[in-house]
C-alpha cells in the first residue's frame, strides 16, 4: 500500500470544526491504533492487513498530524487528543477497545487509561479499555531523552526552529533514532516528510511539542494509570532507541508492578516501521494470552 492508497482509503469526521482523517477496516473486537510524534497513522500500514484480518481496526491522524487539520491557532494538548478519540469512538457506538500505541500516542493512551480508571471507580459510563500495548515512548518524563531539535522547539525560538525545519533535517534526525540495520529508506523519509510538512504542518511543531511539559505536569496521574491498571498491559520496546530505549525499559521494570516487557535488540524508536513482523508477533501473542482483554 502506498501513502496515496492509504489516504484514498481514509475518511474524515468533524471535531470542533476541523476535519480529522481516519481509517477503519475489519470486523470483530475493536482495536484502536494511536500514532506518535511527528508522523501519523500511516506508521501502522505494514501491520494493517494482518490486524484487520483479525479485528475491527480503527486509527486516525490526531489533530495537527498527517492528513488531519493543522490549525495554527489551536490549544494542542494530550487532554484534547484524548477528547478527540473519545468523541470519535462514541460516534461509532464503540463500547470497548484494545489499544496499541506508539510514542506521543503512548501518552494519549495513558490519559485514556487514567480516565477509564476514574470512571470505573465511580461506576460511570464511558468507553471501556480491554488492554493496552505500548511501543517506544516517553512513559516517564525522567527517562525521556529529547532530541536537540525537540528541546529547541520547546524554547523561546521554537516557532523559528519550526519554520526552518527541512526534509534533510528530518532525515538526519530519523536516521539517528532508527536501529543501525533498520534504517529508513529515502522513500520512507519522503513519505514521513509529506505527512509532517503537508498543510503547513511544520509551522505548528512548536505548539505540538508542548506535550513534553504535559508529561511532567501530569506525571503522577499518567504513571498511576499504568501502575494501578486493572487491564493487561505490555511494553514492546526497541532497545537501540536513544529517546526511550534501554534506559526507559530499565525504569519501567523498576516502577511498574509485574512488568510485561518485550525487548527488541538492535531496533530503534520506530519498531512498528523497523520490525513490524516482530511487533505483530508479540502483540498478537499478548492478545491471545489475554483472551478476556
Amino acid at each position: 500500500m502506498t501513502l496515496a492508497d492509504w489516504k484514498n482509503k481514509g475518511q474524515y469526521f468533524d471535531y470542533k470544526g476541523h476535519q480529522i482523517f481516519h481509517m477503519e477496516e475489519g470486523t470483530g473486537e475493536v482495536l484502536l491504533l494511536i500514532h506518535g510524534f511527528p508522523t501519523a497513522s500511516w506508521d501502522w500500514w505494514q501491520m494493517w492487513e494482518a490486524l484487520t484480518a483479525r479485528y475491527r481496526v480503527l486509527t486516525l491522524d490526531l489533530i495537527g498530524f498527517g492528513f488531519s487539520a493543522k490549525p495554527r491557532k489551536y490549544p494542542y494538548s494530550i487532554l484534547d487528543q484524548a477528547d478527540l478519540i473519545e468523541q470519535f469512538l462514541k460516534s461509532k457506538g464503540i463500547e470497548k477497545v484494545k489499544i496499541l500505541s506508539h510514542d506521543y500516542g503512548d501518552t494519549v493512551a495513558q490519559e485514556l487509561l487514567a480516565r477509564f480508571k476514574g470512571r470505573a471507580s465511580k461506576k460511570q459510563e464511558g468507553v471501556g479499555i480491554a488492554s493496552v500495548c505500548f511501543l517506544n515512548g516517553g512513559l516517564f518524563p525522567e527517562t525521556h531523552q529529547a532530541l536537540w531539535v525537540q528541546k529547541m522547539l520547546m524554547g523561546p525560538f521554537g516557532s523559528l526552529v519550526a519554520r526552518l525545519f527541512t526534509r534533510k533535517k528530518l532525515g538526519q534526525n530519523f536516521k539517528n533514532i532508527f536501529g543501525p540495520n533498520t534504517q529508513p529508506t529515502e522513500k520512507e523519509l519522503d513519505d514521513f516528510w509529506t505527512l509532517v510538512s503537508g498543510n503547513g504542518g511544520k509551522y505548528i511543531f512548536h505548539l505540538l511539542i508542548r506535550y513534553m511539559q504535559e508529561r511532567k505536569d501530569h506525571r503522577a496521574r499518567w504513571l498511576g494509570a499504568i501502575q494501578e491498571a486493572s487491564v493487561p498491559i505490555r511494553l514492546i520496546d526497541g532497545l537501540y532507541d536513544p529517546i526511550s530505549g534501554q534506559h526507559m525499559v530499565d525504569r519501567y521494570k523498576e516502577i511498574i508492578p509485574n512488568p510485561d516487557v518485550i525487548e527488541l535488540a538492535g531496533i530503534g524508536h520506530y519498531p512498528l516501521v523497523e520490525a513490524p513482523d516482530l511487533v505483530l508477533k508479540y502483540y498478537l501473542e499478548f492478545l491471545e494470552g489475554n483472551v478476556e482483554a
